[in-house]
């Protein structure tokens, strides 16, 4: 398919949403329901971000990974994060070969699992801040220091960490800073009644599902790079700006309760994200430019963990996505 698109030429436009849909059809094999879900992580994997998802267990966040490894096409992993996992065990370690025609021995790099397209960090807060913080590191620099050397990922480059909100004991939260890594953060809701019928009918029979590949690596690296040329009208970058600065307390133009109810705001990372999760909305919808809309339905998976409630939140059960949404109804 490489041959037939191009960042630069619209009619690329066209061939993402083709793909986009066959891509859907894949995943909706083994996916049932969970449709925002996945739509949200497509646009964040064509805006080259990395996602949160939280959910209790048993709502298929790692077979929904799993799955759209499979349809992309690309080198995936898993890593299980545990109290005892190291640093290196994600990044690799260095051990000692020994040449056997000279006997000489020497040390060689052995690759962690973090050298893959996909990875899949699951329950990431279930392991200490030292080894969080050396994924956290590749995801936001692309490359991996060890033994001496910096080691570049392999594009694409794609993080997607699970957490389960209802177990805190024996866990690891990750700090604000560590949060805003990620693009969005999805929660996981249970399915409908007829949703659940679907996914027990098809996972106590022995029907077996193959799903193929749509994307390969290079066509998917094109697609982002043809996402970051959509043009964005001035009108919708400065609503996204002026949507994240309003969540700033104490700033100029925020509303008394963003002032009462919140510790810190989000940074500049989540209006920029905001304009590119607009653009890959646009692109998906066959649009060549995004709306103010587009930004509204990105606002709270890129905003949710990037704003910090205080005590008075807490005392009223005000939520970061409470929130939100208020902020959305009175602009």
């Amino acid at each position: 398919m490489a041959s037939s698109i191009s960042p630069s030429d619209p009619a690329t436009l066209d061939v993402l949403h083709e793909v986009y849909d066959q891509l859907r059809a894949e995943i909706g094999k083994v996916i049932v329901g969970q449709d925002d879900i996945v739509k949200n992580v497509i646009v964040c994997l064509l805006a080259r971000g990395h996602v949160l998802l939280v959910g209790v267990p048993g709502l298929a966040k790692t077979l929904l990974i799993r799955t759209l490894s499979q349809a992309l096409d690309l080198k995936y992993s898993r890593i299980q994060f545990t109290p005892d996992l190291m640093p290196s065990d994600i990044t690799g370690t260095e051990i000692i070969e020994e040449d056997q025609t000279t006997g000489k021995r020497a040390f060689k790099f052995v690759r962690g699992p973090i050298f893959a397209n996909i990875v899949l960090a699951d329950e990431i807060n279930r392991t200490p801040p030292k080894t969080q913080a050396a994924l956290l590191e590749a995801m936001q620099e692309h490359h991996v220091t060890a033994a001496g050397q910096t080691l570049p990922l392999e594009a694409p480059f794609f993080v997607l960490a699970t957490q389960n909100p209802i177990e805190q004991e024996g866990t690891y939260p990750l700090p604000e800073a560590q949060l805003d890594r990620f693009m969005l953060n999805l929660w996981l809701d249970y399915p409908s009644f007829e949703q659940e019928v679907d996914v027990v009918r098809s996972t106590t029979s022995a029907r077996t599902v193959t799903v193929n590949p749509v994307i390969s690596g290079s066509d998917l690296l094109l697609f982002q790079a043809f996402v970051r040329q959509i043009p964005v009208a001035d009108n919708v970058i400065q609503y996204a700006v002026s949507l994240v600065s309003k969540t700033r307390p104490g700033r100029e133009g925020a509303p008394d309760f963003v002032t009462n109810y919140l510790s810190y705001g989000a940074g500049p990372r989540a209006s920029q994200y905001l304009i590119l999760g607009a653009k890959t909305l646009a692109a998906l919808d066959g649009r060549l430019t995004p709306l103010v809309e587009d930004v509204r339905q990105m606002a709270i998976p890129v905003l949710r963990h990037r704003i910090v409630t205080n005590f008075n939140a807490d005392a009223d059960s005000v939520t970061s996505v409470d929130i939100v949404d208020r902020l959305l109804s009175i602009d």
